[in-house]
């Protein structure tokens, strides 16, 4: 690992300088020192470009398919680079329009077939691909360089890992480029995050399970001097956005999605604590997301009567009556982000009556998805879980709960921040809670939700949670 991390960052010093030939003095367009230069000669198999916005990362992408160009290589040099529809590469469309003419004259864009065919026969694609079965239109073809811009926009890896068997070339020394860009944002942001960003710092080679080696490298807008020479004032208006926003813009910060549907009402430091001892008084149940192919989510619930708690480190401190504690949860997932585990529902059954013997007081049922009622060749979830001494009550599913449902589950994050009412605090051992749900992305197509294509699972549990009845307390404990 550490001499292949020094043979990169002698790379790095190299700039790739693409210019045309005939006209040698003359430099259309060079990478700037930092990130893009960076990025042009990562010698990685797959490498992902991210960062704030402004650093210049589409015009990076499109040049290190050109830097290839005119290198010998002729028609075994091809390429594709994908977004998810054909209006979303209008901005690499132009910037294509922009360069190549320029940088090689006779180099000509078929705009019916979005393809770049160059003088030297050197062919480069522009394609839209969504699903995991559109992986098909492509299957057998010969691509040395595949790119992906905006990344995060795609939901899961599938597409994005299969389109990998595509990036190859019959012709010995052709170079393999398997490249991407994104902002931490959209759909995708988790799968991402944990694939590239949790993985190692920038720059630093992964090596992946397959033999492969991946890395990610950071852009930053204060790196392209041309822009803040050019629009000085582009900052000021990445300034004006919320405070989550600037740390995504400003930052690229992973932490936050900009656009997320609780940037504005969720701070870890106020949200997530060390776990404690809950008191006897309190109520605890539990709710939970059936899924299968995707995760299911199970999450626990302690309840607020309004009584104080005692801390680990001997302080004492005040809570609301209505107050809810997330104190566990059990996550059916299979490591890879929205992939699940494909249990029966007896195995999950079994596994919450271990934990919950393990918890030491009573736990009440609490609402589950109502798909656990449905009766499906004769087999109904809900009752195989009750064989196994796990019962559940209704999660509130009428027309309109889910935008209910992320509007009370955001005043409940506001509340703890300000203490106007109930508020909802989370055990810091409850990871994928904190993994999945502050990093939600809105839908683009419904302000009031979620994007359903995003991690969602421990949301939609939670949700359930937010909208059930508050519990009326008596001198029942739940021990």
């Amino acid at each position: 690992m550490k001499w292949k991390l020094a043979i990169f960052i002698s790379i790095i010093g190299m700039v790739a300088m693409i210019a045309n030939a005939t006209a040698a003095p003359t430099v259309v367009w060079r990478p700037q020192p930092g990130s893009q230069a960076h990025f042009m000669s990562c010698p990685v198999f797959e490498c992902l470009f991210h960062g704030t916005r402004g650093p210049g990362k589409t015009d990076a992408l499109l040049m290190d398919y050109a830097q290839f160009v005119g290198k010998g290589f002729g028609s075994a040099w091809r390429g594709v680079l994908f977004r998810q529809e054909y209006p979303d590469l209008e901005d690499v469309i132009e910037k294509g329009l922009k360069w190549f003419p320029r940088i090689f004259p006779g180099a000509k864009y078929n705009d019916g077939k979005h393809k770049w065919r160059f003088p030297t026969g050197e062919i480069l694609l522009f394609r839209h691909a969504r699903r995991e079965a559109d992986y098909w239109k492509y299957h057998g073809h010969e691509y040395p360089w595949v790119a992906w811009e905006e990344l995060t926009n795609w939901a899961d890896d599938k597409l994005y890992l299969k389109m990998m068997s595509v990036c190859r070339s019959s012709k010995s020394g052709i170079p393999r480029h398997y490249r991407a860009t994104c902002n931490p944002y959209g759909p995708g942001h988790n799968w991402v995050k944990a694939r590239f960003i949790d993985e190692a710092p920038p720059g630093v080679i992964i090596k992946g399970e397959n033999g492969l080696e991946r890395c990610h490298l950071f852009g930053s807008i204060y790196e392209n001097k041309i822009l803040m020479k050019s629009d000085p004032d582009y900052i000021r208006t990445l300034e004006n956005g919320t405070e989550a926003q600037k740390r995504a813009w400003l930052h690229g910060d992973w932490d936050i999605v900009a656009g997320g549907v609780f940037d504005d009402v969720w701070d870890r430091d106020v949200h997530v604590i060390e776990p404690f001892a809950i008191p006897s008084t309190w109520r605890v149940n539990r709710s939970f997301d059936w899924g299968s192919a995707r995760p299911y989510s199970v999450g626990w619930w302690a309840e607020s009567d309004g009584s104080d708690i005692k801390l680990n480190d001997g302080t004492t401190h005040s809570t609301k009556r209505g107050d809810l504690f997330r104190i566990a949860e059990l996550y059916g997932w299979n490591g890879k982000p929205n992939e699940g585990t494909r249990e029966l529902a007896t195995e999950v059954a079994r596994k919450i009556v271990k934990a919950e013997k393990g918890m030491g007081y009573r736990v009440s049922p609490g609402p589950a998805d109502t798909s656990i009622y449905d009766v499906n060749n004769g087999n109904c979830i809900a009752d195989d879980m009750s064989r196994i001494g796990v019962r559940w009550t209704t999660a509130d599913k009428r027309p309109g709960s889910r935008a209910n449902g992320l509007e009370k589950l955001r005043e409940r994050l506001k509340n703890t921040i300000t203490g106007d009412g109930p508020g909802l605090f989370i055990f810091s051992t409850c990871r994928q809670f904190i993994r999945t749900v502050p990093v939600l992305p809105q839908d683009t197509n419904k302000p009031e939700d979620v994007d359903t294509n995003a991690e969602d699972h421990v949301y939609d549990e939670c949700r359930y949670r937010v909208l059930a009845k508050t519990h009326s307390f008596t001198t029942d404990t739940n021990f």
